[in-house]
């Protein structure tokens, strides 16, 4: 499932056609995704313009001139793309909507067309009014953000303070953490040198202030995600990625890229995610 990197490039590569452009038309392909599309879809979108498209976590936030939000994720297997979208005889072009899987496509007036392409339909499209935006069900429950200035060891630790539950299972709580996941919080805590089985916490004295161990984890979740988010923009770019190897993830049975290090890289299961670590450099 896309993590915060993947969601942020997707963000950056579709905004140009999308942001202060206007809604022509949209095509629904089907009722439902991993739910319903909410009701009058289709009419609450037409003729709006996209004011602006940012990124809560995993999600995708596209700000209309209605006031509403267009809220999109990109369950396990969706994605956009972003096609020439011209008119011919009289009709929009089908070159948008060729590809199987097509669930949804906005036509818009920048004359592209951004399509919506999900095999195993577990992505989510949700309109929510300006005013329900911090209650709403989803992004009222979400964590900081990694990349935030808010989020330093003192937040961490706060929101770790008591937990008898693992690391890796802290970092993939969305109300503690936004947008990481199975992949970048087995790196960050390889890059901490922290074993994911330790209880979370651990980052935080009985009254809830940092250890240095807390310290040390944010900088290596700061430190994974800007390094993907710059791979994510390099290959977005056509550059070539000469170094896409994971530290941990995927990577069992094979030796730790730690510098004289020497262990061996093991897979866990851990509240039913397989998990990447190394048990000689990750205590």
């Amino acid at each position: 499932m896309p993590e915060l990197p993947e969601v942020e490039s997707v963000r950056r590569r579709i905004a140009p056609s999308l942001v202060r452009a206007r809604i022509a038309a949209v095509d629904v392909r089907r009722p439902d995704l991993r739910a319903p599309f909410p009701r009058h879809f289709v009419h609450r979108l037409t003729g709006q313009t996209v004011v602006a498209l940012t990124r809560r976590g995993k999600y995708l936030l596209a700000s209309l001139s209605s006031k509403e939000t267009l809220l999109m994720h990109l369950g396990m297997s969706g994605s956009f793309r972003v096609v020439r979208d011209v008119p011919a005889a009289g009709s929009r072009s089908r070159e948008a909507t060729n590809t199987p899987h097509d669930h949804v496509v906005f036509h818009m007036s920048s004359g592209k067309a951004v399509v919506f392409n999900d095999p195993r339909r577990f992505g989510v499209m949700d309109l929510i009014p300006a005013d329900q935006l911090q209650t709403h069900q989803i992004l009222g429950r979400l964590g900081l953000e990694p990349l935030s200035n808010e989020f330093d060891a003192t937040a961490l630790a706060r929101a770790c303070r008591g937990k008898k539950t693992s690391l890796k299972a802290a970092l993939l709580d969305q109300r503690i953490v936004a947008g990481l996941g199975n992949i970048y919080a087995s790196e960050a805590l390889h890059v901490a040198r922290l074993s994911p089985r330790r209880r979370a916490s651990i980052l935080a004295t009985p009254t809830g202030a940092p250890r240095e161990a807390a310290s040390r984890l944010v900088a290596a979740i700061k430190q994974v995600l800007e390094k993907a988010l710059a791979k994510a923009n390099a290959r977005q770019s056509g550059a070539v990625d000469r170094d896409s190897r994971f530290l941990v993830y995927e990577r069992q049975n094979q030796r730790c890229l730690r510098k004289n290090c020497g262990g061996t890289i093991q897979r866990r299961v851990q509240n039913g995610r397989s998990t990447f670590y190394c048990p000689v450099c990750q205590r």
